[in-house]
């Protein structure tokens, strides 16, 4: 028989198997002889109180093997002579939207604009190393999407959108690591994740699927009304009946593309900031009230939020052990993001810090419209590249000297590996943004005592948060509420934040496609379509 059980553990008793069987038995009132393993269901550490401890939910097999947790079993298909869904991105609203048609029977074809992981990976090195942009290739555009080559967190708080298990059990059939079934914050880490995202891919071809690469939509294909397929940079029509968009919250010219075209979008406001850096031992050492971090805890973490002028201020896509990147998309302008490995194991924590912004904000910087959003982040991103000097060198400041408004005469070391360049960054970000930012700043150390200091470097500028702009979609339906056939989802649509929340939001475009509810799940559009 099997118990399940709650405990609370010593890291140091937590992660010895001995000692946690012990715990398991005390606590279920057996002899540990009886005590045949103890399973982890669900792990997550507590640093509150002087001694961090982690909060386990086991499960305890007494006087019984254990039985490994079944992973989910796809209901894949050969989809090969189905009709075919045009799938714009193959990040993960894409990849996923893709999976869930072959469930139901349909024929995906994902367009993706840059390369697959492999390819899109040296183009990542040559940006790291030489600044040299691929406007095609790049941290932002290729096979997996922005997360691929930026982290891979998969926490998210979007669990009324769908089944979170789900997606991560579907990952882990894909080579994730299992931990990310247990941890409550999972990772998989930028140099696992290209190997998951390839495994999906070969899941969706040998089904009958069809992923392209270098394929940038550049127009739709219109037939009374409707939206009936795609057409691509080089003027090829593709043709299907539906057309699912999940193109990512940093391709500016599907927005522009759209609104050309008369399909409604709507304006939305986001987040910018910087990317603050401090030396990992110093956020252990505030974080876990210690001066040098046990083994057996992982690198410190924080979370952060206070409201400035009525503007939250908080931290973003925090990387412990992790390094600062170059998210760019284009050679004239500057733009940093985060990412750890899966040993978090570097010498530095980053995370964003970034105020929010209000559509109003955004026409008084840069006019009326639509896409006054995506031309205000344009405009600090080209600040930003102007005050780094070229080449993807990003303006920085210690961070006390950009709390205090005042130059840095030199810097500290950073892992972003275009390299730095003393700037005021006061002078990049519009004026309210600054103001705030530096408050906000002020107030986070007051809450981590050790948090201000010159020590630290922040990196401009981290403007893609989320997306600008919003496209519609009926609530019924998932369809754009005034064009018949075109499925938004994803980051892109401004429905989604992160890996996880994308590949639900994909999962339920595709659903509507199928015409079948996604709380209904896999089985429910398996059945409707055999």
């Amino acid at each position: 028989m099997f118990r399940d059980l709650e405990l609370r553990l010593l890291p140091s008793l937590a992660t010895q198997p001995d000692a946690l069987r012990d715990a398991a038995a005390r606590a279920a009132g057996v002899s540990p002889s009886r005590v045949r393993g103890v399973t982890a269901l669900r792990r997550s550490l507590d640093a509150r109180p002087r001694s961090p401890v982690y909060q386990l939910r086991v499960r305890v097999w007494i006087d019984e093997e254990p039985r490994a947790p079944e992973l989910l079993e796809l209901a894949l298909r050969d989809v090969r002579s189905a009709p075919p869904v045009v799938v714009v991105g193959a990040g993960p609203a894409g990849l996923f939207a893709a999976l869930r048609l072959i469930e139901g029977g349909l024929r995906p074809i994902v367009l993706e604009r840059g390369k697959d992981v492999r390819g899109r990976r040296i183009d990542v090195a040559r940006l790291s190393r030489d600044g040299i942009v691929n406007p095609e290739s790049n941290y932002c555009y290729g096979e997996g999407g922005a997360g691929t080559f930026s982290d891979g967190k998969l926490y998210t708080r979007s669990t009324k959108r769908g089944d979170v298990e789900r997606i991560l059990q579907i990952l882990v059939r894909h080579g994730a690591p299992a931990d990310i079934l247990v941890d409550a914050h999972p990772h998989i880490g930028t140099n696992r994740l290209p190997r998951v995202v390839d495994a999906i891919r070969r899941t969706i071809v040998e089904c009958g699927g069809e992923v392209r690469f270098g394929a940038r939509v550049d127009g739709l294909v219109r037939e009374a009304g409707a939206v009936r397929g795609v057409v691509l940079a080089d003027g090829e029509r593709v043709v299907a009946g539906s057309v699912i968009l999940a193109t990512g919250h940093s391709a500016r010219d599907v927005y522009a593309m759209l609104d050309e075209s008369g399909i409604r979008l709507e304006p939305k406001a986001f987040a910018f900031g910087v990317r603050v850096e401090h030396p990992q031992a110093l956020v252990d050492s505030i974080q876990y009230r210690c001066e040098r971090r046990p083994a057996e805890l992982p690198p410190a973490s924080y979370s952060l939020l206070r409201r400035v002028d009525g503007r939250g201020v908080y931290s973003f896509c925090m990387c412990p052990g992790g390094v600062i990147c170059p998210a760019t998309t284009s050679q004239d302008e500057v733009v940093v993001n985060g990412w750890s490995p899966s040993r978090r194991n570097s010498r530095w924590a980053n995370s964003g810090i970034v105020v929010e912004t209000t559509i109003e904000d955004a026409r008084r910087l840069c006019g009326d419209g639509v896409l006054a959003g995506a031309r205000l982040q344009a405009s600090i991103e080209q600040r930003a590249a102007e005050a780094g000097g070229g080449l993807a060198v990003a303006p920085a400041q210690r961070l006390m000297d950009f709390v205090d408004a005042r130059a840095s005469t030199d810097l500290p070391s950073c892992s972003y590996p275009p390299g730095i360049r003393a700037a005021e960054l006061g002078d990049v970000l519009p004026g309210f943004a600054a103001h705030a930012l530096r408050d906000g700043l002020r107030l986070f150390g007051e809450r981590m005592r050790g948090f201000l200091t010159n020590d630290a470097v922040v990196v401009g500028v981290e403007t893609r948060t989320s997306a600008p702009a919003r496209i519609p979609r009926d609530a019924s339906t998932g369809m754009h509420p005034e064009v018949r056939g075109l499925f938004p989802c994803g980051e892109g649509a401004g429905a989604a934040g992160g890996i996880v929340s994308a590949a639900m939001d994909g999962e339920r475009a595709a659903a509507a496609v199928l015409g079948v509810p996604y709380a209904r799940g896999a089985e429910a559009v398996s059945a409707r379509k055999a």
